[in-house]
């Protein structure tokens, strides 16, 4: 076989030979790689210094310079506190006797007086006029107690509060901070995890020690099933009657249009929204969890409903003519063979929507779960919706604007007990993709 030539063709010469054409385009190519790396490494960079940041500052709201007391209180010494006036008063003398015979018995020589104690250990009253009014069976019997140190003492063992800026007033002196080094090599102040942040409440603006984020998980974990139980089924039937039932007009295409603007409108409209309709115009109750399901539940929807008929649409066609050749009705085809193939995709748009909702703030602004100050958990099923309640992100917010450095270091820690919930979200998304996807 032989190939004919046109005469004059001129030979510009081998393939394998790079012109410098060639070689602008690959050195362009090569610049636009490292640009993508140099980025990647840059977002990289920032999350992980992020990550270091929240942890680091974080991490010490899990940790708590706790005081282990062994107290005995007699009937006799609970009937005389309960008949006084001042009865946290009379619970602090009580403690602080106890306490010094203590001291006393392991031979510290420091002097101090009983307000000192309540300088170093704050609110000993209160937690010993709680307990002993609920456990009166415990009058006579030891027990061991393990009281947090005030904030200021608890500031200066974690790092918060160097000693030089320190001045003798009656929250704290420099004796103070003496008496509480002895006590921490004696072994009386150790640090411990902190349970009561992430089972306790919230607590006075001079109390952060005993504040705790475990109410407003109630408050976010009752609004998360408000949004699940009226997102879902709204969201998935608006989906199925668009994309698969709905002509296809000018009016179908306003409702889409709609929709795609409703995903970007900022959350705090919807926090507006629902202060209007449902705390003004329907007389819901402020600050209560099933209000904010509901608003979150209006932010929600659009999220739900684009992902949704994205994997309806992902279904290849040919499953609804197969269904539909055997003689199946068009609902047939759509519930019995579309909806199950495109759910992982439904499931996944779900949990990333309510993983959106959670950590929302702007529209909890709005209806007051803000300003509520959860210091009781619930009484039942029906109050965890309906009784004032606050949110996980609410929560931070509050603490963030206190002036405490202490509630500053919770709200961090709330932060990453947020984050830890939205992380197992996502890693929840991705494993039912991974799980049920179908690739066509």
């Amino acid at each position: 076989m032989t190939y004919a030539t046109h005469e004059g063709a001129k030979r510009h010469g081998s393939l394998l030979t790079v012109d410098a054409k060639t070689k602008t385009r690959n050195a362009a190519e090569t610049r636009f790689r490292i640009y993508g790396i140099i980025a990647i490494l840059a977002g990289l960079s920032f999350l992980v210094i992020l990550a270091f940041s929240i942890i680091r500052s974080g991490l010490p709201a899990f940790s708590a310079n706790m005081v282990e007391v062994e107290l005995t209180l007699t009937p006799e010494q609970y009937a005389d506190a309960e008949a006084q006036l001042f009865k946290t008063r009379a619970y602090e003398q009580v403690f602080n006797a106890a306490f010094t015979s203590e001291l006393q018995e392991r031979g510290l020589d420091t002097e101090f007086d009983a307000e000192s104690i309540q300088r170093i250990i704050g609110n000993t009253g209160a937690t010993l006029r709680s307990f002993y009014r609920a456990n009166e069976d415990m009058l006579g019997q030891p027990v061991t107690f393990n009281l947090p140190t005030a904030s200021r003492v608890d500031g200066y063992f974690k790092g918060r509060l160097l000693r030089e800026n320190v001045t003798d007033s009656r929250f704290l002196t420099l004796a103070d901070l003496d008496l509480a080094d002895e006590l921490k090599e004696a072994g009386l102040i150790q640090s411990k995890f902190n349970w009561t942040f992430i089972t306790g409440k919230d607590s006075s603006v001079d109390n952060p020690g005993g504040a705790g984020i475990g109410a407003s998980v109630v408050g976010s974990f009752a609004m998360m099933l408000v949004v699940l139980f009226l997102s879902l089924p709204i969201g998935v039937a608006a989906s199925i009657y668009l994309e698969e039932f709905a002509p296809k007009n000018r009016w179908t295409d306003l409702i889409e249009v709609n929709i795609s603007n409703l995903a970007a409108v900022p959350s705090i409209v919807f926090g507006i929204l629902g202060l209007a309709a449902f705390i003004q115009f329907a007389h819901l109750p402020q600050s209560a969890p099933l209000v904010g399901g509901l608003v979150l539940t209006l932010m929600t929807l659009p999220t739900i409903i684009i992902s949704t008929r994205a994997s309806l649409k992902s279904v290849p066609p040919s499953i609804r003519d197969a269904a539909l050749g055997v003689g199946a009705s068009k609902m047939q085809a759509v519930f019995h063979h579309v909806l199950p193939l495109a759910m992982p995709g439904i499931l996944t748009g779900t949990i990333i929507g309510l993983a959106q909702a959670l950590g929302e703030t702007a529209p909890l602004l709005l209806i007051g779960m803000v300003g509520f100050v959860a210091r009781e958990y619930p009484g039942g099923l029906a109050s965890a919706f309906m009784d004032p309640n606050s949110a996980m992100p609410a929560q931070i917010y509050t603490w963030a604007a206190r002036s405490d450095d202490a509630f500053y270091e919770k709200a961090w820690g709330g932060i990453i007990i947020l984050m830890v919930f939205l992380l197992a979200m996502n890693i929840l998304a991705i494993i039912l993709r991974r799980r049920f996807e179908r690739r066509w």
